[in-house]
């Protein structure tokens, strides 16, 4: 059996890798200790999780729902938008729900892109972002992310000959995998240059709910004109631990919704009505209190991540947002590859390369803070003995 070309384009997906490598050691009796996936370790809220089970039960919501969406799921995405980034949506045509933030990007590249275009995608960043473009025919241009800029791209690096044949653009803050927060300015310059050259730039919004420190992570719809250039994906997977929910909205510049919306409703039949309603309990003003207390477990995690990494002689900076520390990797490693598979044997403990990421991710690591603490201190003190 042949798989097509345009599959074989693409590397395996990081963390299918990453979850054989670890049931190959369990599976040899290995006590291996995953930080590698961001998968949060504690249960969905239990408000969510009782309104869901109410859905369930209710024969309504057994039948197909509708690609379009609930009403009332459409109208609690423009009210939470409203209420904590001041931004106005319309529900009829500035919202949609989709199966996951992951199936919502993957499926902008099919509606978007045609062979010859380009995709523009952060580099390091989330594997479909340069999987989904190759996957529709097209071709992934990365823009590196600087750390001297605070980890976003220098746009004035792209050529002309790029940009003429740009027609989307996939960017992330709070930024998986470095933890970094959006740079002053830097939505603006999106706006700009995506209304110059008539680029679709897609901001993937799934931490803006984890953040610490008193940080408070904007939208990019939030940027004057970017409801004129852009859409938002908007995920409730890490900010209310529902990432097995599938649970997801695109938000934003309608007549893009109507092009996604055309090319969903040929390819799957919406998102489960009983999701729906439990995505409408989680946007209630009644659960930012669990998210706060969530995003408390989640910063003394990295603090303890931090310090330990200090004692080791690792220099990190203490991430505002997200689940994740991006650490470089010590000196006498080839690669973060070599680093992790390093890692992986000698101290049983998985962390997630960096080039894996990208081109520009690669010297560093990423550990995951969706752990329990004792597991977690555990996983550092060996890490902190290689």
């Amino acid at each position: 059996m042949r798989s097509s070309r345009r599959l074989d384009l693409i590397p395996p997906y990081l963390f299918a890798e990453l979850e054989r490598k670890i049931s190959e050691k369990r599976a040899a009796g290995i006590d291996v200790i995953s930080l590698g996936i961001g998968d949060p370790d504690t249960p969905t809220y239990p408000a969510i999780v009782a309104a869901a089970q109410r859905a369930v039960q209710d024969p309504a919501t057994h039948q197909y729902p509708s690609n379009r969406g609930r009403q009332d799921f459409r109208e609690a995405v423009a009210r939470f938008y409203e209420r904590r980034f001041g931004v106005s949506l319309d529900p009829q045509t500035e919202v949609m729900p989709a199966i996951g933030a992951k199936e919502c990007i993957f499926n902008l590249n099919l509606a978007f892109l045609d062979p010859g275009d380009v995709a523009l995608a952060a580099d390091p960043g989330y594997p479909v972002y340069t999987g989904g473009p190759l996957l529709a025919g097209a071709e992934p241009v990365l823009m590196p992310l600087e750390p001297a800029l605070g980890f976003a791209p220098d746009l004035s690096r792209l050529s002309a000959q790029t940009l003429q044949r740009a027609r989307l653009m996939f960017f992330n803050y709070p930024n998986n995998p470095t933890g970094a927060t959006v740079p002053d300015g830097f939505f603006e310059d999106v706006v700009k240059l995506a209304g110059e050259h008539e680029i679709l730039a897609v901001h993937d919004n799934a931490y803006s709910e984890t953040t610490y420190d008193g940080y408070v992570a904007p939208s990019f719809l939030a940027t004057p004109g970017a409801k004129d250039v852009g859409v938002e994906v908007f995920s409730w997977s890490k900010g209310y631990n529902m990432t097995g929910w599938r649970c997801a909205a695109i938000v934003g510049n309608a007549e893009a919704i109507s092009h996604y919306w055309k090319l969903k409703s040929n390819i799957d039949s919406g998102l489960f009505e009983a999701v729906q309603l439990a995505g409408i309990a989680a946007l209630d003003p009644a659960v930012d209190a669990e998210v706060r207390a969530m995003n408390e477990i989640y910063a003394r995690r990295r603090d303890l991540v931090c310090e330990a990494l200090a004692q080791a002689g690792v220099k990190v900076k203490r991430p505002q947002g997200t689940i994740y520390i991006w650490a470089p990797i010590p000196d006498g490693f080839a690669s973060s590859a070599q680093y992790c598979e390093h890692v992986l044997e000698r101290a049983a403990v998985v962390i997630s390369p960096g080039g894996a990421y990208g081109r520009s991710g690669e010297g560093f690591f990423r550990i995951s803070l969706t752990t329990p603490d004792d597991r977690l201190l555990e996983a550092v003190a060996r890490l902190r003995e290689l």
